[in-house]
């Protein structure tokens, strides 16, 4: 949350500041530490809105590859952990300088650099926070920070082509809903008039259209009132789903992507493994890491799962008898615990699962955006036949 500080400094003179902070006790607490008092300390006040936004505050603002590959890049430098965060702290933006000087502040009172990470759980996730414990174990941050750049890196690869492969059929159905809708509530109501004088007979289905155009002409202000308020709640409702999981829920009814969808879950959960387990995590911990990261149906085979490995199952079969496996990623663990490199062979796993997920997406929109041009244009072409229906009928009795 940011507040507003009006502060007296050293030479006393008054100043006007705007910081993050999680309260009013730590914004005066990090402006004492800038060596200055504060005379008064207010909430800026949030936009109406703002809860459908994105979120206030640092969170919105710290993006955690950013700031691992700039650590990275310190740490393989040879400077010490406090170092290159006083480093960074000099470079940084308003928000993240808030942020490096709680973890800075952590550091100096003797905590471990996990344990600060995991008091700004808003910013730093749990599986941020379990490697960088691993990694305290064995003395070898600069490795984890590696794992943990490329796994988000190709998780973001996977959705950045999902999301490219749904703007264009949405621009399509924004395009040609505007259309059609220009159609029935402008072009339609003028056709109306005209056919009104002509004193003819029109087909049904002409007749018909006329009717709903001459309807959306009376009635603009209502029919458009209600299509924002639908759009709006559209919106809500969508924004729900994504909040509680209940898109990948609805995504696995469908036939054709469901079992895409369940890949999808698979291939994030055995990278997510994957990388805790070569961090040198061990695999129920990591398992129980994961748990917060899957969808609710994973969720519950991954609880069961590692319940039989506590129970001295091996990783293969537990995943097999909860449905966390293919044939092909059932073989690659069974190698991987005979070879001892199960770390290795479900990050393979997942590699391969992100290929096939990647070669599906690009024949299933060579293969929908074609059809859906095709309807859209049925559409708008049968509503201009339509209307030239009765032209023709009149064109034919003249003749």
């Amino acid at each position: 949350m940011q507040y507003e500080i009006r502060a007296l400094s050293a030479d006393h003179l008054m100043m006007h500041l705007t910081i993050d902070a999680y309260d009013e006790a730590d914004a005066r607490s990090q402006i004492e530490a800038r060596g200055l008092f504060a005379a008064a300390v207010t909430p800026t006040r949030r936009p109406l809105f703002g809860t459908f936004g994105a979120k206030t505050g640092g969170a919105a603002r710290l993006s955690l590859v950013l700031f691992s590959q700039e650590l990275l890049a310190l740490l393989n430098a040879g400077l010490s952990i406090v170092e290159c965060l006083e480093a960074l702290l000099e470079e940084g933006s308003a928000a993240l300088c808030t942020v490096l000087t709680r973890l800075l502040s952590g550091l100096r009172d003797g905590k471990r650099f996990s344990s600060v990470l995991a008091e700004q759980a808003d910013l730093f996730p749990p599986l941020y926070v379990g490697i960088v414990r691993a990694a305290e174990g064995t003395s070898d941050l600069p490795q984890s920070l590696t794992r943990f750049i490329d796994y988000q890196q190709r998780i973001d690869s996977v959705r950045s082509k999902i999301i490219s492969a749904a703007i264009y059929p949405l621009i399509l159905l924004i395009v040609g809903g505007g259309v059609s809708l220009f159609l029935i509530a402008y072009v339609v109501p003028r056709f109306s008039e005209v056919y009104r004088g002509a004193g003819r007979e029109m087909p049904w289905l002409s007749q018909l259209l006329l009717n709903w155009g001459q309807f959306a002409a009376a009635h603009t202000t209502l029919l458009l009132s209600a299509i924002g308020i639908g759009l709006s709640l559209l919106a809500v409702t969508l924004r729900h789903f994504f909040a509680h999981g209940g898109v990948v829920t609805l995504l696995a009814k469908i036939p054709g992507v469901g079992e895409r969808t369940r890949i999808y879950e698979l291939s994030r959960l055995y990278l997510t493994l994957g990388m805790l387990l070569e961090g040198g995590i061990p695999i129920v911990a990591a398992m129980e890491t994961a748990i917060g990261i899957v969808s609710s149906g994973i969720k519950t085979g991954l609880q069961a799962a590692s319940a039989s490995i506590q129970s001295g199952a091996p990783l293969s079969s537990a995943f097999e008898c909860n449905g966390l496996t293919t044939p092909i990623s059932l073989r690659m663990l069974r190698v991987g615990e005979r070879s001892g490199e199960l770390g290795k062979m479900l990050t393979q796993s997942a590699a391969f699962y992100d290929g096939e997920l990647s070669r599906w997406i690009d024949r299933f929109t060579r293969t929908f955006e074609p059809l859906l041009m095709a309807a859209i244009g049925l559409v708008v072409g049968t509503i201009v036949v339509l209307l030239y229906m009765p032209i023709f009928d009149l064109a034919g009795s003249l003749s």
